[in-house]
């Protein structure tokens, strides 16, 4: 068994055997956590690759990329180390993403062969649509910067996305397809209208935000949750905080279990996740919190009377808010989730 140790170093990791999966609709096994490689404002691009390389070292075996992040050609620097080094594609999950400036008929096969050669992989073992929507902004931009050509969601325009996302599976460039940022109207539509339907979705969930109905709903479709933020986005950028934010890992239900079993009140987020059936995907470029969430994840499991508390702090407090992908002035940030089961109206 893995060392429930917060020790680093030489030698200290997990077998990434014991590391829990899940079960696709396709039957292909996905770790049950993985480590997020968004740097956001604060980390450079080397020291996340850096991380990844700590990661692999320790056991971790699930690898979150995406374009928009600036750094999958360093990623890929280890990549190209690790497989050179005896580690198996095969045994590695590797998750990159079509930006939102790319949803071109066009520009699908371009992007995914540019993110395939920056992390020097021959096939992504999942592409995600990163927003359903074309929208994008400059980097570092307010949040109250509006793309003049932005637009509200389209179905039509996104299946010509999604047609060609499923290309992308027909020539073997990637093994499985899914979604990010979806909501249960435009997710329906797609279900509907879909040759090779999702693997999975990618979504905030935390404690404070658990999202039971779409989570549900993924469920019951065969739809596996991806959970980005899992610990509550600490490190997300100053313009994206808001008043209303909320911690998870601050919280004191949290904090009296992380007390107990003598972890990080982080880990009983990751624990949560992972017992909840979603995939958490965390990102530190701490080596003690890289090794810690993963001990987490294998480690004493919370008990149902923890779940149950747990499962309470819900609070629909959404941290990714996502306002830059608005095409309205004056216009709530909620628009672009269907608060009210009805896709907003351009």
């Amino acid at each position: 068994m893995p060392s429930t140790s917060a020790q680093y170093g030489p030698g200290v990791g997990v077998d990434p055997a014991l590391i829990p999966f899940r079960k696709l609709s396709s039957g292909a096994r996905m770790p049950a956590i993985g480590l997020g490689t968004f740097g956001s404002d604060h980390v450079s691009h080397d020291a996340v690759a850096e991380a990844v390389k700590y990661a692999a070292s320790i056991g971790y075996r699930h690898f979150d990329c995406a374009s928009v992040y600036g750094n999958e050609e360093k990623i890929g620097s280890v990549f190209r180390q690790m497989f050179q080094n005896g580690l198996r594609r095969d045994e590695v999950w590797i998750t990159s993403k079509l930006w939102n400036d790319k949803h071109g008929e066009a520009e699908v096969m371009q992007s995914c062969e540019k993110s395939l050669s920056d992390l020097q992989a021959d096939y992504l073992d999942l592409y995600l649509v990163h927003w359903p929507f074309p929208n994008h902004h400059p980097p570092g931009c307010d949040v109250s910067a509006r793309n003049p050509h932005a637009v509200p969601y389209i179905h039509e325009n996104y299946m010509r996305t999604w047609r060609k996302m499923e290309e992308l599976v027909d020539r073997g460039l990637v093994r499985h397809i899914g979604t990010s940022n979806m909501t249960i109207p435009k997710m329906e539509l797609l279900l509907r209208d879909a040759r090779i339907k999702p693997v999975a979705n990618e979504m905030e969930l935390h404690p404070h935000f658990q999202q039971p109905e779409f989570f549900r709903y993924l469920v019951d479709a065969g739809i596996q949750p991806i959970g980005y933020s899992p610990i509550g986005s600490p490190g997300r950028p100053e313009r994206d905080r808001t008043a209303e934010d909320t911690s998870p890992v601050e919280d004191p239900v949290i904090l009296e279990i992380a007390q107990r079993l003598g972890v990080h009140p982080a880990v009983v987020c990751i624990k949560w996740a992972i017992q909840r059936g979603q995939v958490p995907i965390p990102f530190s470029a701490n080596p003690r919190n890289v090794l810690s969430n993963l001990l987490g994840a294998v480690g004493e499991p919370l008990t149902k009377e923890d779940m149950t508390a747990i499962e309470r702090l819900d609070r629909n407090c959404r941290l990714i808010k996502g306002q830059v992908f608005l095409w309205r002035d004056n216009q709530s940030w909620e628009d672009l989730w269907d608060p009210h089961g009805v896709i907003a109206p351009a």
